[in-house]
């Protein structure tokens, strides 16, 4: 049977690993994820991360610092994955050193952002855990 993981994919976990202590001690930043490994993993399930289809800001499959407001206030989600310039799901990236299992205070904003956005599928990654 083949292997349904994709190479990309295979090539971003391995170097994650690879990594990992230098990642868990606090200075890799939540950007530098996005940027070095959400981003390609993302890219890997053939989802538009870059925008290369040049559509127009409502119509991006992904929305990076997507506005959502809450309670008056402007919030940004990390990620917001579209089809058809509506909402599917969203994503909230965290730092490697944040431990997202034990993290209620991300869960909480996680769902808050997902509640208000009108979403029933909302995910939280450090890239090493993806809680759904």
């Amino acid at each position: 049977m083949p292997d349904p993981c994709p190479d990309a994919i295979r090539s971003l976990v391995e170097r994650y690993d690879y990594h990992r202590p230098a990642y868990h001690r606090g200075q890799y930043n939540e950007t530098q994820l996005r940027r070095e490994f959400v981003d390609p993993f993302f890219r890997a399930l053939e989802w538009d991360v870059d925008n290369r289809q040049g559509l127009s800001e409502a119509y991006k499959e992904v929305a990076h610092e997507d506005p959502i407001r809450i309670r008056g206030q402007t919030n940004f989600l990390d990620y917001s994955f579209r089809i058809g310039g509506t909402r599917k799901f969203i994503v909230e990236a965290k730092k490697p050193s944040v431990a997202i299992r034990d993290d209620t205070d991300s869960a909480l904003q996680l769902r808050r952002y997902a509640w208000n956005a009108g979403l029933k599928l909302s995910i939280l990654t450090n890239f090493e855990e993806f809680a759904v």
